[in-house]
C-alpha cells in the first residue's frame, strides 16, 4: 500500500489496435505505455511483456484493473492475471461490475466497457452533461452523460488511422502519409490533400456530431463538458471548436475509479 492507504494500480485499456497501460495513483498517471493489441499473444507472452515494461516498478503495484474491446485478448488476460499476478487484487470491467453510472441504452451489455469507463471518469471529473470523444485508431467513439450522471448513448465512426488505411488500399495513386496538420485546407500536393481530408474532415465531423448531440440533449451548450481523449486526439484537438478539455488519460483514470468502487 502507498501513503494513506491508497493504492497504485496497473490499469489496462485493451483496444482493437493498441493496448494502453498505465500506473495510476490518485487520479494521476505516473507511467504509461502503448503496445500493439496482438490477438495471438498468449497469457505468458503478455506477462513477459508487462513485466519488461514495469521493471523494478512491479513491486509498487497494489492491484490491476482492465477493460477490453477484444474478447480473445481479454481471455488471455484472465489467464495471465490468475497465473502470473494471482497475489494482486484485480478487477475486470464487465457486466455485473459496479461502475456507479447507470446505462440507459436498449441493451447495456453491448456497450463497450471502455466507453462506460470513459463515462465514469467524465461524470466524476467533469460532471454532467458531458460528451466524450475518444479518438482510437480503429474507431472514434462519442459517448453522452446527462446531467444526472447517467450514460444515455453515443455514436461510433471510423477511426482516423483505419480511414487513412482504407484510402491507401483502395486508391491506386494514394499512399500512407503522416497524420499531421497540413499547411492549408486547400492542398497543393497529394500528401497534404490526404492530410487535409483527414485532419479537417474529422474535425468538422466531430464538431457536427457533438453539436447535434447537445441539441438533442436539450441543454445549454455552455453547460456541457466536451472531452477529447484517446491517443489520436492531439491530431485534431486544435482544429475542433467543440472541446472544452483534453484529458488524454480519461480511460485510465476511469479504471481507477471502477477499481475503487469494487474493492
Amino acid at each position: 500500500m502507498t501513503e494513506r492507504g491508497t493504492v497504485r494500480l496497473l490499469a489496462a485499456d485493451i483496444g482493437n489496435s493498441h493496448t494502453v497501460l498505465g500506473l495510476v495513483h490518485l487520479g494521476e498517471v505516473e507511467d504509461d505505455w502503448r503496445v500493439a493489441t496482438v490477438e495471438s499473444r498468449t497469457a505468458d507472452e503478455w506477462a513477459v511483456l508487462i513485466r519488461g515494461l514495469l521493471g523494478a516498478r512491479e513491486d509498487e503495484i497494489d492491484g490491476i484493473v482492465v477493460c477490453s474491446a477484444v474478447p480473445s485478448v481479454l481471455h488471455q488476460w484472465r489467464t495471465m492475471l490468475g497465473d502470473h499476478f494471482g497475489a494482486l487484487p484485480s478487477v475486470i470491467v464487465e457486466p455485473g461490475v459496479r461502475t456507479g453510472v447507470p446505462v440507459l441504452t436498449d441493451n447495456p451489455r453491448e456497450v463497450g466497457t471502455d466507453r462506460i469507463v470513459n463515462a465514469v471518469a467524465a461524470a466524476a471529473r467533469h460532471g454532467g452533461p458531458a460528451v466524450v470523444v475518444d479518438f482510437g485508431g480503429t474507431a472514434t467513439t462519442f459517448d453522452v452523460v446527462n446531467s444526472d450522471g447517467q450514460y444515455v448513448g453515443g455514436a461510433i465512426s471510423p477511426g482516423i488511422e483505419i480511414s487513412l488505411e482504407a484510402l491507401e488500399r483502395r486508391g491506386a495513386q494514394l499512399r500512407m502519409v503522416e497524420l499531421r496538420r497540413p499547411r492549408s485546407v486547400i492542398a497543393r500536393n497529394t500528401v497534404e490533400a490526404l492530410q487535409s481530408g483527414m485532419v479537417f474532415g474529422v474535425a468538422s465531423a466531430v464538431d457536427g456530431i457533438v453539436g447535434r448531440m447537445i441539441a438533442e440533449l436539450g441543454v445549454d451548450p455552455a453547460t456541457v463538458s466536451v472531452i477529447a481523449t484517446g491517443y489520436l486526439a492531439a491530431v485534431v484537438y486544435d482544429e475542433c471548436r467543440c472541446f472544452t478539455v483534453h484529458d488524454p488519460w480519461l480511460t485510465l483514470r476511469g479504471l481507477e475509479l471502477v477499481f475503487a468502487r469494487n474493492r
